[in-house]
């Protein structure tokens, strides 16, 4: 592909992940587009998802059930009827993924085995070897689209702005991945769909792929999309502490299998903390985890009486990372820490995936449906992901797409300066220390005050994507005056019945905090709000 313009005419999807492809193969036979800066497969956190796909399935269990957990575990903030849906559709998307060719583990009976995870009240997460069900499912979807006449992949493109005209998207401006100084690509479409993924790099300690950047909730923030609960990130417990960017992960399983988490004295600390100990809501371990580090004292998960020798096995690709580290799982504890593993926040959408913008639809991490709420309940998110890409597909099907009339013009200059790793780096570590794990005002304060000025005067388009959603979840965080789910704070350590509502903001508003702030003086904090 050259520099010149493209004229797509139909539907553009921007991801290749399981919200991305999944879509795209539902849509068939009707043109589609997909635009996936990396390889199929190999830039999407869905790949690296170990835990699997949460669906009640199982003898005994119930979609109300699901859902009744998924809300519980969402601390006042799930949306109880798409909770409920989510649930009720998860048994057709687990056939859908079945029919792509998915090998889903099965009992000896020949039923879908299932696996119990945090937070939930019955075994009801579907894996695939234990720990590879990401992996597995987005094989399967990459074979099954590059087999669609009806699909084209454009490879090795980056999306760096959305075409407006009227409230309505009409165009996608990317650029040659890895090559900041290529000219820009703009591509006419009538309808596009956002399946980029979630946030996790811009923190310095991540389970995510570099890809994982939070590009496109900045480039549907700055074409005025609502931006629906930011501040609620979720930090993994245990992301394995070997010196890797990102963080090889110890998949939840492992706790619902047994292994018991361990300071370095190996005194358990969770079961003074909750109730279900190592299988209490993820915001609470990670937590734990965390003062326990804090302190000095260390943090290990230990396997060896759980599993020993069966740990290769039954999690091969834990296992490996492992044994890649130095570390032997069957008789060592693994040093873990908490790191940024999912966004609960982003573009807001409705049931259908549609966002506040005509003619752009989100699916996946990159959006917020309401079913997460404060806290994402394990392997809720790759359900998430096939469910509603299921309904999007739906819904641009029914829908009445306006005509393309002409071609859009770039609206962001075509000049572009390479990312400054300096600079990168920096904001990854600020958000890892002051919008991380526990927030307090002042250190909010900072970093809101530094990524408003890498937004604004960066010349990186790549660098400046970063920074406006490093600011749209700093600038909720400090809004935000309470502890809730994912979302801790220090010097305001109670939930508050007042606040029990979702965050509903924009690129405006996150940049009116950062001005009150820009003097170093303190500034009022607000209530969520709906926009």
């Amino acid at each position: 592909m050259d520099s010149t313009d493209l004229l797509a005419g139909d539907v553009v999807i921007v991801g290749g992940g399981l919200a991305g492809l999944f879509c795209a193969l539902k849509l068939a036979p009707r043109p589609v587009t997909v635009i996936s800066a990396a390889p199929l497969g190999e830039g999407a956190s869905s790949a690296w998802a170990q835990g699997g796909i949460a669906a009640a399935v199982a003898e005994g269990d119930s979609p109300e059930a699901h859902a009744a957990d998924t809300i519980a575990a969402g601390a006042g903030l799930v949306d109880e009827r798409v909770a409920l849906r989510l649930a009720r559709e998860a048994s057709a998307g687990i056939d859908d993924l079945l029919r792509y060719g998915v090998p889903f583990d099965r009992d000896l009976e020949g039923r879908l085995a299932v696996g119990r995870e945090a937070a939930h009240s019955a075994r009801r997460i579907v894996h695939v070897r234990g720990d590879m069900a990401g992996a597995a499912i987005i094989a399967a979807l990459t074979e099954a689209v590059r087999k669609t006449p009806s699909i084209r992949v454009i490879e090795g493109f980056v999306a760096e702005n959305l075409l407006t005209e009227n409230g309505a998207v009409t165009g996608l401006q990317i650029r040659r991945a890895n090559d900041p100084l290529a000219s820009p690509v703009v591509i006419a479409s009538r309808a596009i769909v956002l399946a980029t993924g979630g946030i996790g790099h811009l923190y310095a300690v991540t389970t995510n792929p570099a890809e994982a950047s939070g590009l496109g909730l900045a480039i549907a923030a700055r074409a005025g999309a609502v931006i629906a609960d930011p501040e609620f990130v979720q930090f993994h417990p245990t992301g394995i502490m070997a010196g890797r960017d990102p963080a090889p992960l110890a998949t939840e399983a492992l706790r619902g299998e047994g292994a018991v988490l361990v300071n370095e004295a190996g005194e358990r600390f969770m079961a003074g903390l909750h109730p279900l100990a190592e299988l209490a809501p993820r915001d609470i371990v990670a937590r734990g985890v965390f003062a326990e580090i804090a302190a000095g004292r260390g943090a290990f998960l230990d396997a060896r009486k759980a599993l020993g020798t069966r740990f290769a096995g039954k999690f091969p690709t834990v296992h490996a990372s492992c044994i890649n580290a130095g570390i032997d799982p069957a008789t060592q504890p693994i040093p873990v820490a908490p790191a940024a593993h999912y966004h609960m926040g982003g573009i807001a959408v409705d049931e259908n995936g549609r966002s506040s913008l005509g003619c752009l639809w989100a699916g996946g991490e990159v959006s917020s449906t309401g079913a997460h709420g404060a806290n994402r309940l394990a392997s809720n998110s790759l359900l998430e992901a096939v469910v509603f890409a299921a309904r999007i597909a739906e819904d641009i099907g029914g829908h009445d797409i306006p005509r393309l009339t002409r071609r859009p013009s770039i609206v962001i200059a075509g000049e572009n300066q390479a990312m400054p790793r300096l600079v990168e780096s920096t904001l990854r570590h600020m958000m890892t220390s002051h919008v991380g794990v526990v927030r307090d005002e002042k250190h909010l304060a900072e970093a809101i005050r530094l990524f408003a000025d890498i937004e604004r005067n960066t010349g990186s388009i790549a660098l400046r994507n970063m920074a406006t959603t490093a600011l749209l979840v700093a600038t909720a965080a400090w809004s935000r005056g309470e502890s809730r789910g994912a979302h801790c704070r220090s010097d305001h350590p109670s939930d508050l019945p007042a606040l029990a509502r979702r965050t509903m903001t924009t690129l405006a508003r996150a940049r009116e905090v950062a001005a009150a702030l820009a003097d170093g003086a303190p500034a009022r904090a607000v209530e969520p709000e709906t926009v």
